[in-house]
């Protein structure tokens, strides 16, 4: 097994980059790799470039082949990502742009779509400020699962996994803070596992 910890949070400390570290250290040696788009410097702007390329008229750039060929070494695909605004931030977003692109991760042509990345699991670990309820209350968790889950997950032929949410991430609590990510890391490394 493969599991590739793709994380956006500019600030090393955070306790984004905390669980990403957790889940990495949580698996067997080798088992797994943090991909961290702030530290790596990732690019997210989708240019003309990556327009070329969608449409076949370019090759794809260099930085999304990189990702790409991490992502075709993988069997597992963990995203860990603070919730901005009731969705992921745009570094991430703009990593998916990028990156799961037409002619690799899909195939338009004349007879449909083909969704390409089968063979990949995707898991969510979405760190959010707002408790539980709130999110139950104004159906947050199930559009932010929508969009993701159905919109990209689904739309490419990956599978779905584990779904966690750190809620409270930002609350004086740290032991009750702690507890909780204790349960997305355990729930995300067993579902990586089975």
């Amino acid at each position: 097994m493969n599991t590739l910890i793709v994380t956006a949070h500019p600030d090393q400390t955070s306790l984004t980059a905390g669980i990403a570290r957790q889940i990495l250290e949580a698996l067997r040696p080798g088992e797994g790799a943090v991909a961290d788009l702030a530290a790596e410097g990732f690019d997210p702007r989708f240019g003309l470039a990556d327009r070329a390329c969608y449409r076949g008229d370019g090759g794809t750039p260099a930085d999304v082949v990189r990702e790409q060929l991490r992502l075709d070494a993988a069997d597992h695909l963990v995203l860990v990502f603070p919730v901005y605004w009731w969705s992921m931030p745009a570094l991430l977003k703009g990593w998916i742009d990028r990156v799961f692109i037409n002619g690799w991760a899909f195939s338009i042509d004349e007879s449909g779509t083909r969704r390409n990345l089968g063979r990949l699991t995707v898991h969510l670990v979405a760190v959010a400020g707002d408790a539980a309820g709130t999110y139950e209350r104004h159906g947050y968790e199930q559009a932010l699962r929508t969009q993701i889950e159905h919109g990209i997950v689904d739309y490419v032929g990956a599978r779905r996994g584990s779904v966690a949410f750190v809620h409270e991430s930002e609350q004086d609590d740290a032991d009750a803070r702690q507890a909780l990510v204790e349960d997305a890391v355990r729930e995300t490394v067993r579902a990586v596992q089975r």
